[in-house]
């Protein structure tokens, strides 16, 4: 047998009976793993039900989800989510505001203008703040961002939800600009060339054919992020509070869905209770947003992704 040979034959494993076993453990093991997140998955989703199924034998879903007042614990007890979904929908759009433009312009900066030293510096220090755990957030908020809003605005109190959305959407800038960033270093350099050959400037490159040919990428950043804002609990909790209110004032204290269930969870409530149950009602009405929205991000994805050869 040729020195080719030997190697390819090492290679592909093909040395007789061991290997054969050996790639069959590997495979056995690397199927376990991936096994595991799909039992995982399912057995949340299992806990979720079943935690609901009591709640709602109690509770009418069509009050549920059209009642505007939330008191599950304080009699009078009344049981419409939507306060707890404004407060969320709150938090998850102004923090939009701030992480989808500056994260997408350091994606711009660091795919199209950065020097390649000092990429090297700036995106892991930008990846460094989806490390910081998410209650030096919260602390953050109350410590820094707060009292400024306050200097603004002399009536806001210590939780309102301006605050939360803006330490939200610091918190997600990082997951917004590196998968973006990604997304627009994988567009051929033949494309830039070409628009380069045409006259074009380095802005309308980064802006008319780099971020076009990476919008499906882009776009799915986007959602991914607010997926992880609309899902945030500590950060809000302490930030923006726990009085459940449908409010057009950032100004004014909200509370999240994650919240609620932090204020649930450490309570005293008995389990069994139907204010118990309403953790597990609202726990699977997150689930399905945060579902839907990652769904929405795969078709995204898959619909308008471009194919480079």
């Amino acid at each position: 047998m040729s020195r080719a040979d030997e190697t390819a034959v090492a290679i592909t494993g093909e040395n007789g009976p061991m290997g054969g076993l050996k790639e069959t453990a590997i495979r056995s093991v690397f199927f376990s793993c991936a096994l595991v997140t799909v039992l995982t998955t399912l057995g949340i989703i299992l806990v979720l039900v079943q935690g609901s199924v009591g709640f709602f034998q109690e509770v009418s879903i069509v009050e549920y989800v059209t009642g505007t007042d939330w008191s599950p614990v304080i009699q009078p007890r009344s049981f419409g989510v939507l306060p707890l979904i404004w407060g969320t929908l709150i938090i998850t759009v102004g923090s939009a505001l701030i992480a989808i433009p500056v994260g997408t312009a350091t994606a711009i900066y660091l795919s199209e203008y950065a020097d390649p030293e000092v990429r090297k510096v700036i995106k892991p220090t930008l990846e460094i703040l989806a490390g910081i755990p998410t209650i030096v957030y919260g602390f953050f908020a109350l410590s820094f961002i707060t009292p400024i809003i306050q200097r603004v605005f002399p009536e806001t109190g210590t939780f309102n939800a301006a605050a939360g959305a803006i330490v939200v959407g610091i918190m997600i800038i990082p997951m917004v600009s590196s998968l973006s960033e990604d997304a627009m270093s994988s567009v051929p350099d033949d494309l830039r060339n070409a628009a380069y050959g045409l006259g074009a400037t380095k802005f309308e490159v980064s802006t008319s054919v780099v971020f076009p040919a990476s919008l499906s990428g882009v776009i799915a950043s986007y959602i991914l992020a607010l997926s992880r804002a609309i899902g945030e609990t500590m950060a809000v909790t302490l930030a923006a509070g726990m009085h459940p209110q449908i409010t057009g004032n950032p100004l004014e204290p909200i509370q999240t869905m994650t919240a609620y269930m932090v204020q649930i969870g450490i309570s005293d409530v008995s389990v069994g209770s139907i204010g118990y149950q309403s953790l597990f009602a609202v726990g699977l009405t997150l689930f399905a947003m945060t579902l839907a929205m990652n769904l929405f991000s795969l078709w995204i994805k898959s619909r308008y992704r471009e194919e480079y050869q």
